[in-house]
């Protein structure tokens, strides 16, 4: 939409802008990566790789219907690099309604299904972020804005509240919220997909995590894994809210904003941007466009 696509140009542009003022601190960052221990940068790999999985295992546990696991994990491979390519995660729940079209659901069932693991990935989300900040109380020092600045995120929020509650009265959106209630509860009548739904969304943000904290260590930072876990997951949160491609300038300045916060020098909390940009986006592109390319060749999509 003409919205959309002006909101991510203008959020890339930003990102250009910050990465020009700050361009020493990436280059310090991307030297630092370059040393980094291979050991810890290989288990960052291995858990970009299980994140897959338990993003696969999540949409089985979002429909009752036994999904093909190798084509799942596959089409969860694919989607990942499509969602880099158009904003807000259209390319990746694009590629997951086809997917389900293709099992035998009908549309309306496949958005549903796409809609009760999404809502599962949020909760799970915000449970790992309100138990690690119980944990690490103190743990992100949310930066001093002025009176004015706060004001208007207040009246933000407020507003934003507001449209979503009217949006939830709208008949349409009504009947979609009713038909989204009556699969999570046909899902939870079956207890393996109840856990699978569950479970893989809790692994998958916990992998995602452990990414982060995999990289920090190989670069040495001495920061606690916790608090690193606590920063992503935040910054993850608040990324969401840009409708650029893949996160891409939006999840970057999150994630960095947070781990300085949490107390990671300028240069560390470079490196591990790019670090996990690079294993979890830049490395898997190609692979993923290409599975892609062949899943709509053999008609899986």
């Amino acid at each position: 939409m003409p919205w959309q696509a002006g909101v991510s140009l203008l959020v890339l542009v930003c990102a250009g802008l910050l990465a020009h003022r700050y361009w020493p601190l990436i280059e310090e960052g991307a030297g630092r990566l370059a040393v980094a221990d291979r050991g810890w940068l290989l288990v960052a790999a291995a858990a970009t790789l299980a994140a897959w999985a338990c993003s696969a295992l999540a949409q089985q546990g979002a429909v009752p219907e036994p999904l093909p696991p190798g084509r799942l994990v596959a089409v969860q491979f694919a989607a990942s690099s499509a969602n880099q390519v158009l904003p807000a995660g259209l390319g990746a729940s694009a590629v997951n309604l086809r997917f389900l079209n293709r099992c035998g659901l009908s549309v309306a069932r496949s958005a549903t299904a796409l809609a009760v693991k999404a809502c599962a990935g949020t909760v799970a989300r915000g449970c790992l972020i309100a138990g690690l900040a119980l944990a690490c109380p103190g743990a992100l020092r949310l930066p001093r804005m002025p009176t004015a600045a706060r004001t208007v995120a207040v009246w933000t929020v407020a507003v934003v509240v507001v449209a979503v509650g009217g949006a939830l009265l709208a008949g349409r959106l009504r009947r979609a919220v009713r038909h989204v209630l009556r699969d999570v509860r046909a899902v939870h009548e079956l207890p393996a997909r109840a856990a699978a739904l569950w479970g893989g969304s809790l692994a998958c943000a916990a992998l995602h995590a452990a990414v982060v904290i995999a990289v920090t260590q190989a670069i040495g930072l001495p920061l606690a894994p916790a608090r690193v876990a606590l920063a992503y997951l935040v910054a993850c949160s608040a990324a969401v809210l840009l409708p650029t491609p893949g996160g891409l300038g939006s999840m970057e300045a999150a994630l960095a904003l947070a781990l300085t916060l949490a107390g990671a020098p300028g240069g560390a909390a470079a490196s591990t941007v790019l670090g996990y940009r690079l294993l979890t986006v830049w490395l898997p592109l190609v692979p993923g466009l290409l599975t892609l390319g062949v899943l709509i060749r053999r008609r899986v999509l």
